[in-house]
């Protein structure tokens, strides 16, 4: 006996449908950040979102493990040096989330 019957299921709420992932608010901001720009380092990031420096590396690993941000480690004059970018992933997953929050606020009541 099948008691999953998908044809008597109403669709998912839109809301469902959102990359938890982007839409944690920390990884959010950072997408965000990084977005609008070529690249940036981990102090700008910082000062940007005010997180903790243990929070935003954190954030930070989750962001490249999903390969939505690329991380590039160098030294300047003997200091350790960390740039980030947005990759294409991570646009595009940003263009989703965005059109999938829009879907989400058109389905509430007026």
């Amino acid at each position: 006996m099948n008691t999953n019957n998908t044809a008597t299921r109403e669709p998912a709420h839109p809301v469902n449908r959102l990359n938890r992932l982007v839409h944690e608010p920390s990884r959010l901001l950072i997408l965000s950040c990084l977005h609008g720009l070529q690249s940036a380092d981990f102090l700008f990031l910082l000062r940007q979102t005010g997180l903790t420096r243990g929070n935003l590396s954190s954030h930070m690993s989750k962001l490249e493990g999903a390969g939505l941000v690329q991380v590039e480690k160098s030294f300047v004059d003997k200091i350790p040096r960390t740039l980030y970018r947005i990759t294409d992933d991570g646009r595009n997953a940003l263009r989703t989330y965005r059109a999938q929050m829009e879907d989400v606020l058109a389905d509430l009541p007026e």
